[in-house]
């Protein structure tokens, strides 16, 4: 089994780097990819994990990008550094996050919940703060009694508390994932919210700024989708993935490492017979070691 899109406390993940590491282990993978928000400060943590367990592990990042329709997040997979203009996106969007904290933090004062940045700095133990760990405390503080209702009452766009974000330019951010050794892959493309008449020709904009791979299975695509996206990706010359864009059980108790659409297992050949060939051909090796 392997997993190419998946998440740890670096970001919004509910495990550690080395947590889920282990659990992957636990669960029978063989491979797995960390592609935290818009940081890499969990790879070495994870790396090191997965060599004393025996796991092979591709560092990876998931940045956001400046999208018209809907929401566009692209996976930097196989890096080998952290590149000068790749620093520069996240120390970018990192500043845009805190912005965005501060204004829903805002907005929840003026909507009766009194919930301020630097208590969820004390409460959780990562840099990448938003909107799940604010949904978190209004549960913890009984505001409301899910996550899901936190978002469905104060987070989600066109809510009170909703504040929107800015995201990295697509060419941009392709290059600096270039710079960094890595392989850049459109993450779960269904989110673009595109009709599928207009799909093909989106993506075939997005392999000319580069792009060259296709999430195509991934938990919010049906099977029928999943397999659409995998021919579109082949027609194009694309590599084509698979994740589960596994964040944790408290977060989304319906997603499962190694697991993607339709509740189907990632078949290992996302790994073995695309991006590792590929990894191969752009390096002449098969080394995926990052080191910073």
């Amino acid at each position: 089994m392997v997993d190419l899109h998946s998440h740890s406390t670096a970001s919004d993940g509910c495990y550690s780097p080395s947590e889920l590491v282990s659990k992957a282990v636990a669960s029978g993978l063989s491979v797995l990819a960390l592609t935290d928000h818009d940081n890499c400060s969990g790879l070495l943590e994870a790396q090191e994990a997965a060599g004393r367990q025996g796991l092979t592990f591709v560092p990876g990042i998931e940045i956001n990008i400046a999208w018209p329709t809907g929401e566009f997040h692209l996976l930097g997979l196989a890096l080998k550094t952290l590149s000068p203009s790749l620093r520069d996106i996240i120390a970018f969007l990192e500043d845009d996050r805190n912005r965005r904290n501060e204004a829903m933090a805002q907005k929840l004062r003026e909507n009766g919940v009194d919930i301020r940045v630097d208590e969820l700095r004390t409460a959780f133990d990562t840099k990448e703060l938003g909107r799940p760990h604010f949904a978190a405390m209004l549960v913890q503080k009984g505001y409301v009694k899910t996550r899901q209702q936190a978002f469905d009452k104060y987070f989600a766009k066109g809510r009170p508390c909703f504040v929107d974000k800015e995201g990295a330019d697509l060419a941009t951010a392709v290059a600096a994932i270039q710079d960094s050794g890595g392989i850049p892959v459109q993450a779960h493309p269904l989110s673009m919210f595109v009709s599928w008449g207009k799909i093909p020709d989106k993506i075939a904009e997005v392999k000319a700024a580069g792009v060259m791979g296709l999430e195509a299975w991934h938990p919010g695509a049906r099977i029928s989708e999943a397999e659409r996206l995998e021919e579109l990706a082949r027609s194009l010359g694309m590599i084509a993935t698979g994740g589960s864009d596994f964040h944790g059980e408290k977060v989304r108790s319906d997603r499962r490492l190694g697991f993607s659409s339709g509740g189907l297992k990632i078949k290992d050949s996302f790994f073995y017979e695309q991006l590792l060939p590929l990894v191969r051909k752009l390096r002449g090796n098969e080394d995926l070691s990052f080191a910073p």
